[in-house]
């Protein structure tokens, strides 16, 4: 198994330093606007189960390919060559990452020009229409990730802190008002289905919980990869989704650069959402880039023109509107990502019995694991957006599960696998 990629001993990590990536990844503009969107559907309580239970399932699957990659030493692409063999993890995992980096890089570009368009206004009295500067940042975040920016991670130590304080003093603002009564008294509008929260929250890190063996391969135990796990998604997970929440019911509207202006905070807090979104996109064109260069077959030679492809592909959806159909965008994440996690689990943990040495990367596509792959994302999809059954997510999960079981012995016994 893929040896070159195994990690040494001496590069284990503590859990505490595990978690902090978990709790970095969760403050971000996504969770705040899932979080609003949720809010104006359901009660406060009934946010607060959703995200515990949509977070328990990512969890779960987290923790499981978090251990196998703990055990292994190797980053998901490679044990999911077990699973899907080595063409078929390749190309299936850069598919999943290029729609869900592409996406979000439309998602945030959008968020960062309607504030950067609200800061502008809000200085001058002139209004730049939403669109043209959403391309406008879309293309500042795309040069920035091809020809790189030395003082980005500077950008990154001062857009958080930076987010997180303007997030406070929205909380302020918004219960000074009268906030409190507000969201105290509060009854949806219109009712957001229980099941349908729970999907959204699940999207909201379901491609992190896939690749998370990406870091918990550095975990010193399965314990480790437990602790950091729960407690690096949970409490910081649940903070940003109720935030999001909160600031939605007492303005009336999740889309977070208009909570904003809404509640108060000056165009300086615009600032760092625009900072904000602006360090994350970095990192969606970035890794947008890679699997698109991974789909395409391009040389590292050739990583601008891919990460070009990924930027503009974004940025053109954000022109277009692509944050007017967010939840669409959610509901396709949630269907199509953790049936991935499906496969792994039953491969490793119940076929392979959770031990390393039955782990057998497979050559080219692996037919078993694909095909239980899709049977699960289709599956996902149709109980949680057509014929609405349990949870989607965790149907296709399920579903993965006993179609590699199933094919896999049928097939190998047919010489087909």
């Amino acid at each position: 198994m893929e040896e070159r990629f195994e990690i040494k001993e001496s590069e284990r990590q503590s859990w505490l330093s595990l978690a902090f990536v978990w709790t970095g990844s969760m403050i971000c503009i996504p969770c705040l606007m899932i979080g609003g969107i949720v809010g104006t559907g359901l009660s406060l309580w009934q946010v607060v189960l959703a995200v515990l239970v949509g977070y328990g399932i990512v969890c779960t699957y987290m923790c499981l390919v978090g251990m196998e990659s703990c055990d292994t030493g190797l980053p998901t692409v490679s044990m999911a060559a077990s699973v899907l063999g080595r063409r078929g993890a390749q190309f299936i995992i850069s598919l999943m990452l290029a729609i869900a980096c592409i996406g979000w890089f439309g998602i945030q570009s959008a968020v960062c020009g309607e504030s950067f368009s609200a800061m502008v206004a809000d200085f001058t009295g002139f209004e730049i229409p939403v669109w043209l500067s959403s391309v406008f940042w879309g293309i500042i975040m795309l040069l920035t990730a091809v020809y790189g920016y030395n003082g980005l991670k500077i950008l990154n130590y001062i857009a958080v802190p930076a987010l997180v304080i303007v997030l406070v003093y929205s909380m302020v603002l918004a219960f000074s008002g009268g906030g409190f009564a507000t969201v105290a008294s509060y009854v949806p509008a219109s009712r957001m289905s229980f099941i349908s929260a729970v999907s959204m929250v699940v999207a909201s890190f379901a491609l992190g919980g896939v690749i998370s063996g990406d870091y918990s391969r550095y975990a010193r135990s399965r314990k480790d990869v437990v602790k950091s796990t729960l407690l690096g998604v949970f409490p910081s997970g649940l903070v940003m989704m109720l935030v999001g929440s909160i600031l939605s019911i007492v303005t009336g509207q999740y889309d977070i650069s208009l909570v904003l202006a809404a509640v108060g905070v000056p165009a300086l807090g615009l600032v760092a959402l625009v900072l904000a979104t602006w360090t994350t996109n970095v990192t969606n064109a970035y890794s947008g880039g890679l699997a698109v260069s991974n789909l395409l077959g391009f040389g590292e030679d050739k990583f601008k023109i891919s990460c070009s492809v990924a930027g503009l592909v974004g940025t053109v959806l954000a022109a277009v509107g692509l944050l007017s159909r967010f939840e669409f965008f959610l509901n396709i994440l949630s269907a199509l990502i953790p049936p991935i996690a499906g496969v792994m689990i039953a491969s490793y943990w119940i076929v392979g019995k959770g031990r390393r040495e039955n782990l057998v990367e497979k050559e080219g596509w692996y037919l078993p694991g694909i095909l239980a792959f899709a049977i699960g994302a289709l599956v996902a999809y149709i109980t949680g957006n057509i014929v609405v059954l349990f949870i989607g997510p965790v149907n296709g999960i399920v579903t993965a599960m006993l179609a590699f079981i199933i094919l896999e012995r049928v097939m190998a016994k047919g010489g087909k696998a």
